[in-house]
């Protein structure tokens, strides 16, 4: 049962950075006038780049299982300044806090989840061990 767990937890948190990265693609021109209004006014479009090309990377090899401690870093690099940046509610006006409190936290949680890929690994269920148990016949 651990195994299915594992498998199913990893597709959970790699879904939801994979839908950002192709909602950010889609609606590019829209992240980036969200990131000047936030203050990332430096190389808006080679960040949003980066940004999506660490998404899609780091949720492939999290949902897939191979070098999924990698992956869960790289989001993690991601993830954190992301979250610190959009969701500082102690800046936030009194009316506003609680919604970003909240989504902080989830985000926070995510986090969390990402570092129990990195510390365990991608389980049982994984194109890494897929390739570590697979025999290749010799001629």
């Amino acid at each position: 049962m651990k195994d299915i767990t594992d498998l199913i937890g990893r597709v959970f948190l790699s879904f939801i950075f994979l839908f950002e990265a192709y909602d950010s693609l889609v609606y590019f021109k829209a992240t980036k006038a969200q990131m000047i209004n936030y203050g990332i006014t430096w190389q808006t479009d080679l960040i949003l780049y980066a940004g999506i090309f660490t998404l899609i990377l780091g949720g492939i090899l999290l949902l897939i299982g191979y070098r999924s401690g990698f992956g869960a870093t790289l989001l993690l690099l991601y993830w954190i300044p992301v979250t610190f940046v959009l969701y500082s509610w102690w800046n936030d006006p009194i009316e506003f806090r609680r919604d970003a409190s909240i989504q902080f936290m989830k985000n926070l949680s995510i986090a969390g989840g990402l570092l129990i890929v990195v510390v365990n690994g991608s389980g049982k269920y994984s194109v890494k061990r897929l390739f570590a148990t697979t025999k290749v016949r010799r001629r």
